[in-house]
């Protein structure tokens, strides 16, 4: 009969002894993050985090009681979990909240059509906007029109496509954010553009938008990515007019928070790590990013349980844990909060926001020891000595450089070392900022590969002497 530990050990080419003897705490930084690798493997809580809080609270927009409930729900996990100097910052943030978003085109043959609103979308007038809908192949195509758009709905189409990397979100991220501003300020009634989203599903993905001061806000959505196709087509045959509802309300301001927990270290330093708490209100955030607050929780967790069962000895640095609020909407403001209320210096920062799947690439800033080029790229030696601690997860360095996430963004810019531990995201914008972001799409062994990579990575990063200088320090 085969073991837990066995099996493990087959799956991620770990010796099966390594995942249970107990070894003692005057180890070397390597040989101890490979320790917290192999417990990780083992067994960790993250599953039940993503569970609990998808299950338990669901879905958290910003501002809303549910993700107050979850701040609460998450400081007793910190705490149950034995984490020291739990605590919760709050500040405010605007409160948005979805309405009715219906549209259908009028004519003989009218057909609904699947969207959703923008956050931070207007609403339309209570009865609706009845318009001609102009369709532009890209947002630069939108800059560069003169034709008169006023009281029309401009709709841009496009074709993002998976990637392991992610890379078609960066590509495209701009029709949404700042898309339906550009069409406000050349007099658009309303704006749609097809969801940023790459699976087929007939579901639309939602996200924020910004309207800069002066610029009217004007009611903004995404159509799923079928009816996108299907009203592109109907354009192409010709003029096409819309009744477009979307009924979004501004409440004003409400309160978000981060949560923080910790491992305390020896010396006044930190390694930074964290997810973000809230969610889009489609779903139930599970992949965005219960997952990412579940895998550095359980990452810290595991690296705290071997503490206490005398296996580790506490890291240099203080390791702590952030399950930051509000990234969705207002980005770095978590991340900025989190550095006026705690001063001691981030070292080092690794955040996970990127899903449940399998870590497959590990990226730095860490200052190599030459200048890499595209032909002969250089590691820098401390990733390469962390990339060996990683390797049997399947986990290969790259010379491209980190840049880590928008909840550590303000620790990056303070000087922090940053690490990437790039998930497989070939599936991710299938599912990201729509009602299939559930736990159901989650895979608990992708899931325990990724807490093994970050337990790993925080130890290492707490206790090791190499040069985590970033490369933009380098003289």
């Amino acid at each position: 009969m085969r073991t837990v530990a066995t099996v493990l050990a087959m799956a991620f080419g770990v010796p099966a002894a390594a995942l249970t003897m107990a070894v003692p705490p005057s180890l070397t930084p390597d040989e101890g993050a490979a320790l917290v690798r192999d417990r990780a493997l083992a067994g960790n809580a993250a599953y039940a985090v993503v569970a609990g809080l998808t299950t338990d609270i669901g879905p958290r927009l910003a501002a809303t009681a549910p993700e107050a409930r979850a701040r609460d729900w998450m400081a007793a996990k910190m705490t149950a979990l034995g984490l020291a100097k739990v605590h919760v910052q709050t500040f405010a943030v605007p409160h948005w909240e979805r309405g009715v978003e219906t549209a259908t085109t009028i004519g003989t043959n009218p057909q609904r059509l699947a969207l959703t609103a923008l956050g931070y979308s207007a609403a339309t007038p209570d009865a609706g906007i009845d318009a001609e809908v102009v369709q532009f192949a890209d947002l630069e195509a939108l800059k560069a029109t003169s034709q008169n758009l006023a009281g029309k709905i401009v709709f841009i189409d496009h074709d993002m496509r998976a990637a392991r990397d992610g890379s078609g979100y960066g590509a495209f991220n701009s029709v949404r954010t700042v898309g339906p501003a550009i069409a406000a300020n050349k007099g658009a009634a309303a704006y749609l553009h097809r969801s940023l989203g790459t699976g087929p599903a007939r579901l639309p993905h939602t996200g924020v938008t910004r309207f800069p001061a002066g610029i009217p806000a004007i009611p903004a959505a995404a159509l799923s990515v079928p009816d996108a196709m299907q009203l592109a087509r109907m354009v192409r045959n010709g003029p096409v007019r819309l009744h477009l509802v979307l009924t979004p309300r501004d409440l004003g301001s409400g309160t978000s928070g981060n949560v923080v927990g910790e491992i305390t270290g020896t010396t006044g330093d930190v390694v930074l790590t964290g997810g973000h708490l809230d969610s889009w209100d489609l779903g139930t955030g599970a992949i965005d990013d219960a997952a990412g607050v579940a895998i550095t929780l359980a990452a810290t967790a595991t690296i705290n349980d071997a503490i206490r069962a005398g296996t580790l000895p506490r890291p240099k640095r203080t390791i702590r844990v952030v399950a930051f609020g509000d990234e969705e909407a207002q980005g770095p403001l978590g991340g900025a909060t989190y550095l006026k209320g705690h001063p001691e210096p981030v070292v080092f920062a690794v955040e996970a926001d990127f899903g449940a799947d399998r870590v497959w690439s590990l990226r730095s800033n860490f200052a190599a020891a030459a200048a890499p080029g595209p032909s002969t790229p250089v590691l820098a030696p401390a990733i390469a000595a962390l990339a060996r601690v990683l390797a049997p997860l399947g986990i290969a360095p790259s010379p491209l450089p980190a840049h880590g996430g928008t909840d550590i963004e303000a620790a990056v810019e303070a000087g922090a070392a940053v690490v990437d531990l790039a998930q497989d995201g070939a599936h991710y914008f299938d599912l990201h900022h729509s009602a299939d972001d559930t736990l159901d799409k989650i895979d608990p062994a992708a899931l325990t590969q990724a807490v093994a990579a970050y337990a790993a990575t925080l130890w290492w990063a707490a206790n090791t002497d190499a040069n985590l200088r970033p490369a933009k320090a380098v003289p």
